[in-house]
């Protein structure tokens, strides 16, 4: 039983690829960040080097895994309760554990080896059951995005990852690619676009709707629910197995809508960052 770490995202995948496949759902995250470390490079987040571990069972087969962009926190997967000690004294003393984002029983077991935790985030991961589209729908129709759109996007984009807490460092380099792929939707009433979602590239046949957005001053029209249906629709349509994104525990609205609409509760994990 041991940890492995490199910043080598095909000596990863090599090794712990299958493993992050075979359980897409929850996975979601780190197999769409593998992938742009993969055909964007090691530095596509920042300019840190990636810290990427596997934790090997009792049996030898890959058992929990790690994966660090930094400046973003480190992101633990499926770690078993007896590879979160060793990870604490391989990691510990140095900064790839001063924020992670975790199941809730990894946190806090980490949280005892590693004192001085707050929780920055509490998110919960849902997957799409039966699609129950808003009834009755909000005036308008859904639109592919298309470049002349882009000055608008990544404004929006922007007003995302402020709401969310995130970087807006790559909001181009999102609306970009998601306009490139055809994977951004726009909910649009009376020939102006009023919200947005995207989708994550379809990786172990699972799709992650993202950038959900709809401007304050538009919000409470049902808007966000049209555009996030029918990019869950697109997802399927796409051929996906599938659907699932995650939502902030600490917005009530945005996960009543996601209910409504048919999404399921999987499972919630937890951002935390050690005090200085």
């Amino acid at each position: 039983m041991t940890w492995t770490f490199t910043d080598d995202v095909a000596t990863f995948l090599a090794a712990a690829g299958a493993s992050l496949a075979a359980r897409p759902v929850e996975h979601t995250v780190a197999l769409t960040v593998t992938e742009r470390l993969r055909h964007a490079g090691p530095h596509h987040y920042g300019g840190g080097d990636p810290v990427l571990g596997w934790w090997r069972g009792p049996d030898g087969a890959v058992a929990g895994t790690l994966v660090r962009t930094p400046p973003h926190p480190a992101l633990l997967n499926s770690l078993p309760a007896g590879a979160v000690g060793p990870l604490a004294e391989a990691l510990g003393a140095g900064p790839d554990l001063d924020a992670v984002n975790a199941d809730r029983d990894t946190a806090a077991l980490l949280a005892a080896r590693l004192p001085g935790y707050r929780t920055e985030q509490e998110q919960r991961l849902y997957r799409l059951g039966p699609r129950r589209p808003p009834s009755p729908a909000p005036e308008g129709r859904a639109r592919a995005a298309t470049p002349a759109d882009r000055a608008l996007l990544v404004e929006w984009v922007r007003g995302f990852a402020d709401a969310t807490g995130q970087s807006k460092s790559s909001a181009a380099w999102l609306v970009d690619e998601g306009t490139a792929r055809g994977a951004l939707t726009l909910w649009e009433c009376g020939g102006a676009p009023v919200a947005l979602a995207g989708r994550s590239r379809m990786l172990a046949g699972t799709v992650r709707v993202t950038l959900v957005y709809t401007p304050a001053e538009l919000r409470g029209r049902g808007y966000g629910a049209a555009v996030t249906d029918e990019a869950g629709r697109a997802a399927l349509g796409a051929g996906a197995a599938e659907v699932v994104l995650f939502t902030d525990l600490a917005n009530p609205t945005s996960n009543g809508v996601y209910l409504r609409i048919g999404y399921e509760p999987v499972s919630d994990r937890v951002q935390v960052r050690r005090n200085p």
